[in-house]
């Protein structure tokens, strides 16, 4: 591969044709809470559970209906009467005429008569509105305690995306570093080689030589190329979870070595309160609602009383429906009263579901508080870590840094051989490279403490 396919891959890198931000961790946090799907779609829950609240609203005011209907007979109803149940009313005495009256009423009761007309037509307006209704009402809170659920769901999803970019932007100030180490430590070797060359052309070098320093400037190739795809794994994280295009490119304005002091913040003047923890808040809330939802079994043993009324035009006739309309008007208005006496046992079975759920989530509370503290103290003494190491590798910089320049200068003057001289490189190299490490993982560690404690900026 060697030089030639380095040289293809930085002049992709340089031709591409994409759009370039350079932006910092802010900028970077407010682009990504403002456009990021995931946070819009947490947000228009909220605003979801808002109008799912006023539909339960909805249930305490009135309701007004208009219907019509239209029936047509296609076979009417006969009815028959018992003439005798009169005893022969209107007779005067007659046996002859009681007689006749009794064979015709006979006749008649065998044939009967039909009842109703061809057409029914009905159409008006009825309304309703609930008096006590005590199962209703305590619903009504549930609808509140929904709206927090989802406003709670809706800062989760935001302190989750804030520990996100900020992730996937330190790990893009961790590419650029160590891409700019790995290709300091290329220029070192290739300054290396050019030096043997000239020594070759006079005769103070041997070929061997040449072909070493070449062979170690070759090595440190792929190690460039890892570190590109990196960059660009990393640009391509970040610019997703903002919400921007794959095109775009996204370059950080900003280096580790300008988050060190951040990394170095001592760990007393970091907060452990679990107060704002958005796993405590969200159990708070369900407890809330089990709470709620056990005063809303209770109270189905009430009474419930409901109003009504109706206002109706009605017509009937014979023949053609389009003709002879006769309306009519009636109007009622009643009360319903419904006193709940027993139900197989369904209510009770119902309240104690809803108190040992509600049990169950005191249990489940004490255990997620010291999983959490748990994880603080896991996550402090993790930052501390991190404190010694960012010291200790910076110690490591400055001393490697030295030792190189010693050797660096001794080679030049033919006082140091090139196995010296590759190794105070490769000693130096290593020191940034873990450096740039350890800032990142006390950042990292940080940042995931901030979103363990639900403690981060989340408006910006």
């Amino acid at each position: 591969m060697g030089l030639g396919a380095l040289a293809v891959v930085q002049a992709t890198a340089q031709t591409a044709p994409t759009d370039t931000l350079t932006l910092s961790l802010d900028q970077c946090l407010a682009i990504a809470l403002n456009d990021n799907p995931t946070v819009r779609v947490a947000d228009m829950e909220v605003t979801k559970a808002d109008y799912s609240k006023k539909e339960s609203l909805g249930n305490l005011l009135p309701t007004i209906d208009f219907s019509g209907s239209y029936n047509r007979t296609l076979q009417k109803q006969v009815a028959y009467m018992d003439m005798d149940a009169f005893g022969g009313f209107g007779s005067d005495g007659d046996d002859t005429g009681q007689e006749e009256a009794a064979v015709q009423s006979d006749k008649k009761s065998d044939t009967g008569f039909k009842m109703g007309l061809d057409n029914t037509y009905s159409v008006g307006f009825s309304a309703a509105v609930p008096l006590i209704a005590p199962q209703l009402w305590a619903s009504l809170k549930l609808s509140d305690i929904q709206i927090a659920r989802s406003v709670e769901q809706s800062r989760a999803s935001r302190l989750d995306l804030v520990n996100q970019v900020k992730n996937a932007y330190y790990a893009l100030l961790l590419a650029n570093d160590s891409r700019r180490v790995v290709q300091e430590s290329y220029d070192m070797a290739e300054f290396t080689y050019n030096i043997y060359r000239k020594r070759l052309s006079v005769g103070d070098a041997s070929e061997y030589d040449v072909l070493r320093a070449s062979v170690a400037m070759k090595n440190i190739e792929p190690e460039i190329i890892q570190a590109d795809i990196a960059i660009r794994r990393a640009r391509l994280q970040l610019a997703v979870l903002m919400g921007l295009d794959a095109a775009t490119v996204v370059e950080a304005g900003a280096t580790l070595d300008e988050y060190e002091q951040e990394s170095r913040r001592p760990v007393s003047e970091l907060s452990t309160d679990l107060m704002n923890n958005s796993s405590l808040e969200m159990n708070a809330i369900e407890t809330r609602a089990l709470s709620q939802s056990l005063k809303v079994q209770k109270s189905a043993l009430y009474p419930t009383l409901a109003a009504s009324a109706n206002y109706m035009w009605n017509s009937s006739s014979n023949g053609s429906p389009f003709r002879n309309f006769r309306w009519t008007s009636y109007s009622m208005v009643g009360l319903t009263l419904s006193i709940p006496i027993y139900q197989g046992g369904q209510r009770w079975a119902r309240i104690k579901q809803a108190q040992i759920a509600l049990d169950e989530m005191k249990y489940t509370r004490d255990n997620l508080v010291r999983q959490l503290n748990s994880q603080v103290d896991l996550a402090v003494d993790n930052i501390r870590l991190n404190e010694q190491q960012i010291i200790s590798s910076s110690e490591s910089v400055t001393e490697a840094t030295r030792a190189h320049d010693i050797q660096k200068r001794s080679f030049e003057i033919g006082a140091a051989s090139y196995l010296d001289l590759r190794d105070s490189e490769l000693s130096l190299t290593r020191a940034r490279l873990g450096y740039y490490q350890s800032v990142y993982n006390s950042l990292i560690a940080r940042s995931d403490l901030e979103l363990l404690l639900g403690n981060a900026k989340i408006n910006l």
